[in-house]
């Protein structure tokens, strides 16, 4: 047998109520762009909208004017989708709870999740949403998911309950260190003031 390879998330569809409640959430407050709208191909009583989150993906919403927004928890059963997160950068994380509060939408307050910062709130049909912030900027060259990896590994190997900060910034030296040459033969830490 061989793997089918995936290569990215190409879009995520989710069931929305009226099609002006959707474009309100996902444009009017998440700011995605608005870009494409046609009908549901496989249902003619649905629309089709969508939007960029902002990395050339895709979040897609099934309308339906005679469904309206319930503001009620989803579903959390084996199989359902339990939240969506979206980054935001570490500017407009700090603007979050505001931008909530104005319009009167509670939220969990910033969760710290060692390599990352986390605001989560309902969408107007009661999806749970997250905003998350990374806490560390990966090198030139590499990714988060990489420096994640091998925090992983120092994680484990140290016998830490989760990834903290340290984990991340020794990771980010290893990565560093792999590919990045130099021309010293020693890399190891020195005190330049002893």
């Amino acid at each position: 047998m061989q793997k089918i390879q995936v290569i990215g998330v190409h879009h995520i569809t989710l069931m929305g109520a009226d099609r002006q409640t959707s474009i309100d959430f996902w444009e009017g407050l998440l700011g995605m762009p608005f870009i494409f709208d046609q009908p549901n191909l496989d249902d003619p009583d649905e629309g089709h909208l969508y939007f960029d989150p902002g990395d050339g993906r895709l979040i897609t919403i099934f309308t339906n004017e005679n469904r309206k927004p319930v503001y009620s928890r989803t579903p959390t059963d084996a199989g359902c989708v339990h939240h969506l997160a979206f980054e935001v950068d570490r500017a407009m994380f700090d603007q979050v709870l505001d931008r909530l509060k104005e319009r009167g939408i509670g939220n969990s307050g910033v969760k710290d999740r060692g390599f990352m910062h986390s605001i989560y709130f309902k969408d107007p049909l009661g999806f749970l949403i997250e905003l998350a912030c990374y806490t560390f900027i990966p090198p030139r060259g590499s990714s988060h998911a990489e420096v994640m990896l091998e925090a992983h590994k120092l994680r484990v190997a140290r016998g830490d309950h989760h990834i903290e900060r340290q984990h991340l910034a020794d990771a980010t030296v290893m990565i560093v260190e792999r590919s990045q040459q130099s021309l010293s033969e020693d890399r190891s830490p020195k005190d330049p003031y002893r």
